[in-house]
């Protein structure tokens, strides 16, 4: 089972893995009850934010955690991933820099992103 900061990391990784830019992941345990991290990530368009949020999608799944709900796939200008503790939102350039969520929480830690899953695994035993 996962903590909500190592499903956190691994939702950054799918990004990651599909050239998201600019990843952040907000720590939001002091100051939200709704979830404990926002993960936030940009694709340059349309078709790059679908295949983040897929790869994020697949590799949460691969690893027994569902997503319980899922909007904007469709359209995906925003794709928003609820796993309980840990909220994704995958933006279209432009759209994320209209909602500027970063700055709405811009009083909350940001994580690491550059840690390795593995390693952060390797490092909790």
């Amino acid at each position: 089972m996962y903590n909500s900061l190592e499903t956190a990391q691994l939702c950054a990784e799918g990004a990651e893995s599909k050239k998201a830019l600019d990843i952040v992941i907000l720590d939001l345990r002091k100051v939200n009850y709704i979830a404990d991290f926002f993960v936030i990530c940009s694709g340059s368009n349309t078709t790059q934010v679908g295949a983040i949020a897929d790869a994020i999608g697949r590799d949460l799944a691969q690893s027994g955690i569902r997503c319980s709900h899922l909007e904007g796939a469709t359209e995906a200008n925003w794709v928003l991933m609820d796993y309980g503790d840990v909220v994704v939102h995958v933006f279209e350039e432009q759209t994320r820099a209209y909602y500027s969520l970063e700055k709405l929480w811009g009083d909350v830690p940001r994580m690491p992103v550059a840690i390795r899953h593995k390693e952060l695994l390797g490092a909790a035993s």
